[in-house]
């Protein structure tokens, strides 16, 4: 008699931890984790906001960390979804690829500087190092301060192939590790440079011309601004279930809407 209660005791255990593995596993299948971009960040919030508010079931969390750690984490499995503001380099092309849109790389300053405008060549000497004082670009009599942003970060890798042509940021440059901190290091800063994502601009900074050209939507999308780059959705594989429903939501009409309106380019254009 004993025995039939052991023996009753463990088959009823064994139901509830079977329950509660299919009830773990059904509750994982509903959580999305996005990491990458710290440029495509406030872009995926806002889509994962809108998705999570038509489906209550699906939790969606995003993060930072740069492009690098996007393509990182999503090949080692360790999230659903990387970002990525550049093209993926040649080790990581396996990954499956999906463009949400085109961001505009804005080069900023502070709102109280002279230079409204620079050329490619002018961005190049002053990134560089060569060109140290605001006085040889047409400002004031003040020494230069290049923010830029971390080894890894695809929007410094974007400004890098279409301004430096070849050449490295200088050493001396004050080094942030997100489109914010270099925005506010701008903010702050009365003779600082820096760059960001079109869609991190605010009137808090100024954006100046590039070639005579101004950074907007429109120039990004008919390509006359051409300081721009990708934002990418990258998964391991195809993407399945919930991931793949929230990616083909974020490539539709209404995940695009939202795109645009963060002044990102939609993949329509």
């Amino acid at each position: 008699m004993q025995t039939k209660w052991i023996i009753g005791i463990i088959i009823i255990l064994v139901v509830i931890f079977a329950a509660y593995e299919v009830f773990a596993a059904g509750s994982n299948n509903n959580k999305i984790t996005i990491a990458g971009s710290t440029s495509v960040q406030p872009v995926a919030e806002k889509l994962a906001a809108a998705y999570m508010a038509e489906h209550p079931n699906v939790k969606i969390n995003v993060q930072g960390g740069g492009s690098g750690v996007g393509i990182t984490s999503v090949q080692q499995g360790t999230v659903n979804i990387g970002t990525s503001s550049e093209n993926v380099p040649a080790n990581a092309s396996s990954l499956n690829q999906t463009i949400i849109g085109k961001d505009g790389i804005a080069v900023i300053v502070n709102t109280a500087n002279s230079v409204n405008g620079l050329t490619t060549a002018q961005l190049n000497g002053i990134f560089s190092g060569n060109i140290t004082n605001w006085n040889q670009v047409g400002g004031s009599n003040a020494k230069i301060d290049v923010i830029t942003r971390e080894q890894g970060s695809g929007t410094r890798n974007n400004f890098q192939k279409i301004i430096m042509n070849g050449s490295q940021v200088m050493g001396g440059a004050i080094v942030q590790s997100s489109t914010e901190a270099v925005k506010q290091a701008v903010k702050g800063d009365p003779n600082a440079i820096g760059f960001i994502s079109l869609s991190n601009m605010d009137t808090s900074v100024k954006a100046v011309t590039v070639d005579g050209v101004t950074i907007s939507v429109q120039t990004v999308s008919n390509g006359s601004y051409k300081l721009q780059g990708p934002f990418l959705f990258l998964t391991k594989g195809q993407p399945k279930g919930n991931v793949a429903d929230f990616i083909n939501w974020v490539t539709g009409p209404e995940g695009q809407a939202i795109v645009k309106s963060t002044n990102t380019v939609p993949i329509s254009g």
